[in-house]
Parts: C-alpha cells; sequence; structure tokens
C-alpha cells in the first residue's frame, strides 16, 4: 500500500490533467501545500503550480493514478428504488471491486492481503483476471477480466449505484446515421415553433429526405439514404420524445413557446402594478339579431397582484376602442343593476367602505369590484393591443406598455389561465356552449334556447362581480399563509399599504384612448375610407403642416369605428369635433361593419366626389331597409347583426359631454356621474358651497369629479 501514498514522485489527477507531486510544504494538511508539475498538451511546456492541500484533496476531479478510487456514501436514495437481492449484489461487487484495486476487500484495512491481489507483487492485469477466474468458480456465469475492468470503471464513475444492474437504454439514436438524426431535429424544432398542422410520419419522410439531399446531396447521387418507413418511424418517435414533442399540435407549440427554465415567478405588490390584457373568442353562441347566431369575442383584463378580473363582451372583430373601455372598467366603480343581491354591494363587502366613501363618492352604490389605475400593462403582439392607438392612450394615462415575445402564451399566463376559469364557471352551464374545441361539441347546439347578446352581457357583468367573491388559489397573505384570499379581500389588504386615489375621466380623455390615424386637413376637409370630415373649426389650418415633425405634418385625427359619422382631430387649440359632410344624409346609426359592407357592394362609377355620395344614398336605403324589417340577404342580415350588437357596446360621446355620462349605458353609471342640469330646481344656489374659483366642490364643468382637497385625501388614506 506504501505506492499510494502521497509523497514526491506520485501521480495525480487533478483538473483533467494529470500531475507529478514535486513537493510538498507542513505538517498538517490544513496548512500544508503542495507543488504540482504537469506538462501542457497544447504546447508541450512544463507548468508547476501550487495550491493548498486540503482545497486539493476535497476537489471532486483529484485522485491519485493507479490509487484506490475515492470513498463514497452509498446512494441509498437510489438504491432503495431496486429490490434487496440487486442490493446485496452490489456491495458484494464493490468487495471485489476493492480488492481489485487495493488488495483488500474493505477500507478498514483489518482483512488481510491474498497473495494473488497483493499490489506488491502482481500487476492491475493479473489481479482483474485472478478475480474473474474466482468468480467463475465461485458458479458465476459470463465473468471474464473485461468484466471486472467494467465494474472498476462504472464503481469510479458512480460508485455503488454503479454496480446496480440498469435496463439498457434504447441505442436507436447511437446507431442511427447522424445527419439523419440532426435533419429530424432540426424539422421537429422549426414545426413545433410555428402553427402548422401535424402530418403523417411519410410526409415527414419525404421533407428529411428533401433536407438531407440540399444539405449533403450531389447533383449526379444522393449522398445519404432515410431508413425504411418501418424503422423511420421508430427514429422519430424516439427523436420525438427526446425533444419532448409528444402529444397534440397545441400541446407541441406551447411547449416550444415556454420560456427556458429556471421560471422566475412575476411578481406584483400594489393593484395595477402589473395588469395583462388578452382575448379569445367565447364559446358559447348568442342570437345577435334577426335570428343570426354567432359568437362574442372576450377581452379581459387580469391584475396580478390581487387576481381582479374585468372583461368586455363585443362581436367577433378587434376593434381598438374595445381597449378604451376595458381601461375605464378598470378605472371606473360598477353600479349596483336593478335585482342584484346586497351581498353584492361595495358596503357589504370586507372592502372598508366608509373610508373609501370619503374619497371617492361614486364608491357609494358600486358594487364590490376593485378599482385601479394600472401602472404597467402586459399584452401579447395582437394588432388592437400594439397599435398606436393604444400605446397613444396608454402615455397620456401613464400606463406602461409591455408586448410579450410572438406566440409565447406563458409570458402572461396569469391571464391565460382566467379563460378556463370562465369555461368552466360561466360559459359551460349557458345554452349554446360549444366547448373549447370542436371534438367537444354537441351535435344540435345551435337548436338550445340562445340568449341574446345583451342577456349574456347583464349575466356577465354580475360574473365578474361574482368572481371577486370567490377564494383564488393564488392569493394568500404573509401573516396567513394558509388562508385562501378572494380578490376582494386581497384588494383589501393592499389599500391600506397602496393607498387610493380616485382618477376622473373627462371627453378628451376618453378620445384620446380612441383609435389615432393621421391625416392631411386639405381644402375639402380630412377624408379617409371614403368619407369626408368637414367643420368651420378647420379654418385657418387648411394645407398647413402640424407641428409635429415626426409625422411628417400630418395631424392627428381619432375615430370611432362604432360611430363613423364624425372624428376628433387635435388642433392648437384642443380636440374639435368635426362632422361627417353627409351626416344629413343617413337617417339612422351605423357602425363600421355596415360602411365596410357597402364599400364592397357599391362600385365606383364617377370621381371621388360622386362615388362618396352615392356610398352615403346606397347606405340610407339599406338602413331604411334593414329598420323596415325588408328582406335582407344572408350576408345583410349577419352585417346588421353585427352592427348592432356592437352599438350597444361601446357608446359614443358627442360633443363636450362628459365622458363619464357617455359610458353610463355600458357601465350601469346612470345617475351617478350625471351632469348637473341647469334647469334642475335642486341644484344649489351659485354661491353655496363655492371654493375660490367660484366652482361647486367636487364638481368642474360637465360633470367630472375632481378631489376637493387633495391634502385632506392624503391624510385620508395615503401611505
Amino acid at each position: 500500500m506504501s505506492q499510494h501514498l502521497l509523497r514526491p514522485g506520485t501521480g495525480v489527477r487533478f483538473g483533467g490533467r494529470e500531475w507529478t507531486v514535486t513537493g510538498i510544504e507542513g505538517t498538517s494538511v490544513s496548512g500544508a501545500r503542495i507543488w504540482l508539475s504537469g506538462t501542457e498538451k497544447k504546447d508541450g511546456q512544463d507548468t508547476l503550480a501550487v495550491f493548498g492541500l486540503a482545497e486539493l484533496l476535497d476537489h471532486a476531479s483529484f485522485e491519485l493514478v493507479g490509487g484506490p478510487p475515492r470513498l463514497r456514501v452509498p446512494q441509498m436514495g437510489l438504491l432503495s428504488t431496486v429490490s434487496e437481492g440487486e442490493q446485496r449484489r452490489a456491495f458484494e461487487l464493490e468487495r471485489h471491486v476493492r480488492e481489485v484495486e487495493t488488495g483488500r476487500p474493505t477500507p478498514d484495512g483489518t482483512a488481510s492481503v491474498r497473495p494473488e491481489y497483493d499490489p506488491a507483487s502482481t500487476t492491475l492485469a493479473q489481479r482483474e483476471q485472478a478475480k474473474a477466474d474466482e468468480l467463475v468458480g465461485q458458479g458465476w456465469t459470463d465473468v471474464s477480466r473485461a468484466t471486472v475492468r467494467r465494474w472498476r470503471a462504472r464503481y469510479r464513475a458512480d460508485g455503488v449505484w454503479g454496480l446496480v444492474k440498469k435496463r439498457r437504454r434504447s441505442a436507436r439514436l447511437v446507431r442511427a446515421d447522424p445527419r439523419v438524426v440532426e435533419a429530424l431535429r432540426v424539422l421537429l424544432s422549426v414545426e413545433a415553433s410555428r402553427s402548422r398542422s401535424r402530418g403523417w410520419k411519410t410526409r415527414m419522410r419525404g421533407e428529411v429526405q428533401w433536407w438531407l439531399d440540399e444539405r449533403h446531396g450531389e447533383p449526379s447521387q444522393r449522398t445519404v439514404e432515410v431508413p425504411p418507413q418501418s424503422t423511420f418511424n421508430r427514429l422519430l418517435d424516439t427523436v420525438e420524445a427526446s425533444l419532448g414533442l409528444q402529444g397534440t399540435v397545441a400541446q407541441r407549440r406551447a411547449r416550444a413557446a415556454r420560456p427556458v427554465p429556471p421560471f422566475t415567478p412575476t411578481l406584483a405588490l400594489r393593484p395595477g402594478e402589473i395588469v395583462m390584457l388578452d382575448s379569445s373568442p367565447l364559446d358559447v353562441l348568442v342570437v345577435l339579431d334577426d335570428g343570426v347566431v354567432g359568437r362574442l369575442e372576450l377581452t379581459i383584463a387580469v391584475d396580478v397582484a390581487m387576481r381582479g378580473l374585468w372583461g368586455v363582451l363585443r362581436p367577433v372583430g378587434s376593434k381598438l376602442t374595445d381597449v378604451a373601455v376595458l381601461l375605464a372598467q378598470m378605472m371606473t366603480p360598477m353600479v349596483m343593476r336593478p335585482g342584484w343581491s346586497a351581498a353584492l354591494s361595495m358596503a357589504s363587502s370586507v372592502v372598508p367602505y366608509e373610508r373609501l366613501t370619503g374619497i371617492d363618492e361614486r364608491v357609494k352604490d358600486a358594487a364590490a369590484r376593485p378599482v385601479i389605475l394600472p401602472e404597467t400593462v402586459v399584452v401579447d403582439q395582437g394588432k388592437v393591443f400594439v397599435s398606436p392607438a393604444t400605446r397613444a392612450a396608454c402615455e397620456s394615462l401613464g400606463i406602461s406598455l409591455q408586448p410579450v415575445p410572438p406566440a409565447n402564451g406563458p409570458a402572461k399566463g396569469h391571464v391565460e389561465r382566467p379563460f378556463g376559469s370562465i369555461n368552466s364557471l360561466f360559459c359551460q352551464w349557458l345554452p349554446g356552449y360549444t366547448g373549447s374545441n370542436v371534438s367537444e361539441r354537441g351535435s344540435k347546439v345551435e337548436q338550445e334556447p340562445l340568449w341574446s347578446a345583451a342577456e349574456l352581457r347583464a349575466l356577465w357583468e354580475e360574473f365578474l362581480v361574482h368572481w371577486h367573491h370567490r377564494p383564488h388559489a393564488g392569493l394568500r397573505h404573509p401573516l396567513m399563509p394558509k388562508k385562501v384570499l378572494t380578490p376582494n379581500q386581497m384588494w383589501a389588504a393592499l389599500l391600506p399599504v397602496a393607498g387610493y386615489v380616485p382618477v376622473p375621466l373627462s371627453s378628451d380623455d376618453f378620445v384620446e384612448l380612441l383609435p389615432v390615424r393621421w391625416q392631411p386637413i386639405t381644402d375639402a376637409g380630412i377624408r379617409f375610407d371614403y368619407r369626408t370630415y368637414d367643420g368651420n373649426c378647420l379654418n385657418g389650418h387648411r394645407g398647413q403642416h402640424s407641428e409635429v415633425l415626426a409625422q411628417k405634418g400630418l395631424w392627428e385625427v381619432h375615430y370611432n369605428p362604432y360611430d363613423p359619422v364624425r372624428i376628433w382631430v387635435r388642433l392648437p387649440e384642443g380636440f374639435r369635433e368635426v362632422a361627417w359632410i353627409h351626416t344629413t344624409s343617413v337617417a339612422l346609426p351605423f357602425t363600421h361593419h355596415v360602411w365596410e359592407h357597402i364599400c364592397k357592394v357599391v362600385e365606383r362609377t364617377g370621381s371621388r366626389e360622386e362615388h362618396e355620395a352615392e356610398l352615403a344614398l346606397a347606405l340610407d336605403a339599406f338602413l331604411r331597409r334593414a329598420a323596415g324589417k325588408e328582406e335582407l340577404s344572408t350576408v345583410e342580415r349577419r352585417v346588421m347583426a353585427k352592427s348592432r350588437a356592437s352599438e350597444t357596446t361601446v357608446p359614443v360621446p358627442a360633443g363636450e359631454i362628459n365622458v363619464l355620462d357617455v359610458l353610463a349605458p355600458s357601465f350601469g353609471l346612470a345617475g351617478v356621474y350625471a351632469a348637473p342640469d341647469p334647469d334642475d330646481e335642486t341644484l344649489p344656489d351659485e354661491d353655496e358651497d363655492e371654493d375660490e374659483d367660484g366652482l361647486e366642490a367636487g364638481h368642474v364643468p360637465g360633470g367630472s369629479l375632481v378631489l376637493s382637497d387633495q391634502d385632506l385625501e392624503e391624510d385620508q388614506w395615503l401611505p
């Protein structure tokens, strides 16, 4: 055993290289230093290194050349997964391996050294052969010197666990042509990351052959051949399993879009700190109008800190105005509807109702749904969410817009998951439920007694209030970690920390949230979408450039797709409303659905002005026919159904009306945000409760609610 002592001249392995001990200084292991010399593989230069002896002995890569393996604690966790017989066999093999390498079967040195295993008089090869002969004599089968050598290698690599018999893994990937395996990995990764339907394995075999011919082929002959179909199918299954691509196309696409682990949870500590938006078709059929059956699209917002939920239902077809309505919902209390239970009111909830009422009068008759001001809004790459109008609206409200990478649903998982909860808690209980995919759909869903769009919206608004009374497993308070909280309870817990500031919205705020486009002001007015808008307010600006140099002097124009009869243009003195020149030619309201249909069916035969006039006359005739219940084609009925369903989705501000009055029909705010009526005899006298500027406390012209005393409000609530 003396040749295994650490002394000058001993060979050691450390850091993937072999060294020779040239000197040792010190008497204790903790304070001793050791000099090692070695030869560089690249240039053949001799290298001298100095290490602390304790540091060297503790390193996992250190071992003596030709010495015994390191003593290891048996991996009892792994060994417990096999039978007791296999465990006994592994420990027995360990004794045989140690006897071959050290001369003694145990490391304690109590056993004597047999002559055929004495390292002083025999070589390692002789000891390996002696051990093989001994085991064969004891009745072991298929044991040779090579078998003993493999045991030694496994014991050095994995300890006792390496001596346990294991089921051999499939060598299919090892035996296969690496170029074919490479082609499969590349094509499967590309196919999993794109929205392509999964085909038969014969298609994949053909694509692999084309890929190989393109990269490894020659003009005259094919260099690499794809295996036969049966062999290729087994190889394809093995490669898919190694890449984790089993399952449906949707599951594969979701795994491909998943970010690289480890995952970092999204943390939000304040209401509105992080809000995530997304939209998806609602899995329920409704009656739109005149018996037309269709589906509504649901756009929701989820607050990460308290899992608050807000949503807008509208006919399928995203429009930028719906984002404005959703943002207004988050910043506006929802008034109780007739017929709702008193338990759904803010006064009956855990929220500090009295303190909130002293700060914001709007909470007085409100339902128990949180009110927040978003700070950061996380959206996907949908056209509605990343449009310039949405960016401008968020910027005007001080909201940071954060788009996630394309096709990366897990990046906004907080808003993806609620769609499943909405299906299980809301949609599946309604007539006309279509299921989440075609395979789950009934055969006669259209024949069920379907709800109208207005009825479904009313039920949806009540469901939103119930949502905030339902415990959410992801909401826990640090002082009550075992208690599952509701969104309202979490909001009540965060309010004393984050504070509450009411946000009044004016008509200009609503206009800022509308879609925007940049247009020139010509002598004829402002033209787009085959419509011309003109008014006296444009005089003095015709043919002039705006001050926005980045838009080449064009003027900022906001429009409402659900009311195309007027637009709002930002002039130096502020927003001004400009009407469509053919407004008086159309007797009934219409939306973009109807106008787009008219533009498709009316052919242009004259100048631009003549064509626009023809469009206006055709529009009026179509609206009159629809109002008179005349026979319409299938396409026309569907267009009118979408238009009428949209009319109740987004109200239209007229002139300088307060936006809170405008939103009253959608949010149930009638009677709460109504502007003062000068003919109302119940109004206070002009001199009563006026501030220094002669305005009634708590109001501004137009009826917008403001704080009368900011210092008092801060003392009452802000932390």
